[in-house]
């Protein structure tokens, strides 16, 4: 008989709760975001702790924590400018997605680090990643500090959609098994899609609810 074995977070420093956390809640989808500060620099880098909130308008949101007690060049930009762009890393961009993870100096272009071309957006400044199947340009409408951790929650409106054109369906959504996208796992831990299924939800009469 399995036994379950229980953890108070009281108990945990911050990288056990943080162990536990990111390999609990998997597979998370990864936004790989580009800003710019208003000195004009450029920064690349993946976030996983991200998701869709809303859908009129389109929002998103992302969770920014700190390294080495700094804030990082992505939060950094996004409280000057307000603008960000998200884009999903398929399977053939993973690589150079991780590589932006890097502990780069502020000022440094990730895009130049990995070789990624980019080219502009059309509604914010921040720059798009050429080769990105999907692309989200995002104008921040809340940046909120998450009480009692080091990180940062931003809250975006996505005011344009990139889609590589081969990716969508007559329906107007994107194809999963065409966008191949990479989840973040524990660790060093990436996931592919695997088997995909429908399944319809249940219609409940009127009289019923």
């Amino acid at each position: 008989m399995n036994t379950i074995k229980s953890f108070k977070t009281k108990t945990l420093d911050a990288r056990e709760g943080y162990r536990l956390l990111t390999s609990i809640v998997v597979p998370r989808p990864i936004a790989w975001v580009s800003s710019m500060g208003l000195d004009g620099s450029m920064n690349l880098a993946p976030y996983s702790f991200f998701n869709a909130v809303g859908n009129a308008p389109p929002t998103i949101m992302i969770s920014i924590g700190e390294r080495k007690g700094n804030i990082k060049d992505t939060l950094r930009n996004i409280t000057e400018t307000k603008e960000f762009v998200v884009h999903i890393a398929d399977e053939t961009l993973s690589e150079k997605m991780v590589h932006t993870s890097g502990d780069w100096p502020y000022g440094a272009s990730e895009f130049e680090q990995t070789g990624l071309e980019r080219i502009p957006s059309i509604l914010v400044k921040p720059p798009r990643v050429k080769d990105a199947p999907v692309a989200m340009e995002v104008k921040a409408t809340q940046i909120i500090p998450v009480k009692g951790t080091v990180s940062t929650m931003v809250l975006g409106h996505i005011v344009c959609f990139h889609v590589r054109q081969d990716l969508l369906l007559e329906n107007g959504s994107v194809d999963p098994n065409l966008l191949k996208p990479v989840a973040r796992l524990g660790g060093t831990e990436y996931a592919t899609l695997g088997k995909i299924f429908s399944m319809m939800r249940p219609k409940v009469e009127e009289n019923n609810k």
